[in-house]
């Protein structure tokens, strides 16, 4: 197959970007192209036939893996191994190299962006739910200026998001792990690089011999990432344990309702999720030990 006739734009700033969609007579019948990893095989299937490309691949400046103090921010254009091998990106946000190595292939990575991948809101992409689950801040800019979106507000349903039709992504920003903080990204697929049928991040923090803070999110369950409000709550202040753990996995379960699909039943989904819940927080309060009086 090959695309519907679309017409082609090569934008070389942002700003020229942004000036280009608020231009079109309608903003809505244009495609923003990343990577074009998610974006080609749509337009190549005719599932997807805009009659503008907006391509970012001549744009400055979106590729940067900056962290300043606290925070770590990986701009949009970034691609998807060069994240997964940074040492920085290592050091201050863990779980996102985790997460990156299951997404695809090495090649597919060599193309993809971390924006791109966010943007695209697949709930059962891996980067859209380790930015929920960390509670990343999503920086958009438009014709007004630019503007940033906390992730739990981010996204809105199936491959759909807050950014509106004359907005570009330009940036993540992760908080580093703190001190006595550990996190695990499992997921479920038919095989390596396939999507998943539910997949898990979790970020813990200890204080003492309890647990101070638990995120969870939950992939390819619903139609957008899905973030493990009850079974946070179960954690909090609980000492870590398999007791804990098992009580956060059946929260989580309890919360979901899963759509069926040829490719696994709900039930299936819902029951898996709370399986890799159990063993996210195992690995993830592991690592939390480990990382105690370090420097990050």
């Amino acid at each position: 197959m090959k695309p519907a006739p679309f017409e082609h734009w090569a934008p070389t700033s942002v700003d020229e970007a942004v000036k280009i969609l608020s231009g079109l007579d309608d903003p809505g019948e244009a495609k923003v192209m990343a990577g074009g990893q998610s974006l080609m095989p749509l337009l190549n299937l005719r599932l997807s036939q805009p009659q503008h490309v907006v391509d970012l691949n001549a744009v400055t400046g979106l590729s940067e893996i900056r962290r300043d103090g606290e925070v770590l921010t990986v701009g949009a254009m970034c691609r998807q191994r060069a994240a997964e091998r940074s040492d920085e990106v290592a050091t201050a946000v863990s779980l996102l190299v985790e997460a990156l190595g299951n997404v695809g292939h090495p090649a597919i990575r060599n193309r993809g962006t971390v924006g791109g991948s966010i943007a695209h809101a697949d709930p059962a992409a891996e980067l859209p739910t380790v930015a929920l689950c960390l509670d990343a801040e999503l920086v958009a800019q438009g014709l007004a200026g630019e503007r940033t979106i906390a992730a739990a507000n981010f996204f809105e349903g199936f491959l759909s998001t807050a950014l509106t039709e004359e907005e570009i992504l330009t940036a993540v920003r992760f908080p580093v792990d703190p001190p006595g903080s550990g996190s695990a990204f499992v997921e479920v697929a038919r095989r390596h690089g396939d999507f998943a049928m539910a997949g898990v991040a979790v970020h813990v923090r200890l204080s003492g011999d309890t647990i101070a803070q638990a995120r969870i999110a939950v992939s390819g369950v619903g139609l957008t990432p899905v973030r493990a409000t009850d079974a946070e709550a179960t954690l909090q202040g609980a000492a870590p344990g398999e007791e804990a753990f098992a009580a956060a996995a059946a929260a989580t379960s309890a919360a979901l309702n899963p759509a069926s699909d040829l490719h696994a039943s709900g039930a299936y989904r819902k029951h898996v999720a709370g399986v890799l819940v159990r063993r996210a927080l195992a690995t993830a309060t592991d690592r939390a030990v480990q990382t105690r009086g370090e420097n990050r």
